[in-house]
């Protein structure tokens, strides 16, 4: 690949982190009070959708969303999206403003500063090395259903290796937890985001400004099935999920 091309990309990655991580700097002693209770988790949530307006701003990336209507109001639910970029993390806090739980994948840990939202219980981090951590992780996401708390799942596991935006398969835990809870699934596209900040290619991966499309499905209900459904219902969220970017693939 041409320098041309790259070193733009470079620049931009760092600048991008500089931003990331500046505003987790300044407010880590003010976070680090926040996550200390769980009363406090929800200011502390309040500040990272603060911060993510703040990364997206200064980094020209402005979000476009379609079917806000579609989010349930009156119970919780388990929305699950597509996973192609580092920006899915960071956006979900300006596509949602109610307070929701997320489970992220056990490398997040090993990511400081932010990881102090994920190893205090603010939200679940998932060892899909272990199916008893799987399992314990399934828990805990379960509590926070029972609490009234909706749950953010990324059911691909992680990003796809060279194939975005293109999905991997479904895993069944978010569909089983729904199933489980008679709660709703939320089908969500992250539509353009593997285009403004490539996840697969550090160096050479996409990145730039531009605009992070968002389309939040009709949710698909859940009362009445059973784990004999699982299957099912866990294809149909991945075929509305993969529509909008089925133009994409190759």
């Amino acid at each position: 690949m041409s320098a041309l091309l790259w070193l733009p990309r470079i620049v931009y990655k760092l600048y991008f982190l500089i931003l990331f991580t500046a505003y987790l700097i300044l407010g880590y002693p003010f976070f680090h009070w926040a996550t200390a209770k769980e009363t406090r988790f929800p200011i502390a949530f309040r500040r990272l959708n603060n911060w993510s307006r703040f990364v997206t701003f200064f980094s020209g990336i402005y979000v476009q969303k379609k079917g806000v209507e579609n989010l349930p109001k009156k119970q919780p639910f388990v929305l699950c999206a597509n996973h192609s970029s580092y920006l899915d993390i960071i956006l979900i806090y300006r596509v949602l403003d109610d307070y929701f739980v997320m489970m992220g994948k056990g490398e997040i840990r090993t990511w400081p500063l932010f990881n102090r939202f994920f190893t205090t219980g603010m939200n679940i981090l998932v060892d899909r090395e272990s199916r008893i951590g799987s399992h314990k992780a399934l828990e805990e996401a379960k509590v926070a259903l029972d609490k009234g708390h909706n749950v953010v799942v990324f059911p691909e596991g992680g990003i796809p290796d060279f194939i975005t935006p293109k999905m991997r398969g479904f895993k069944n835990g978010a569909f089983k937890m729904a199933i489980e809870k008679q709660v709703p699934i939320v089908p969500m596209t992250y539509q353009t985001n593997w285009k403004l900040l490539e996840g697969d290619k550090v160096f050479t991966g996409r990145a730039r400004p531009g605009v992070c499309r968002v389309i939040i499905h009709e949710p698909i209900k859940t009362k009445g099935l059973t784990q004999d459904d699982v299957h099912e219902l866990r294809e149909k969220t991945r075929a509305i999920i993969a529509s909008p970017i089925e133009q994409y693939y190759v």
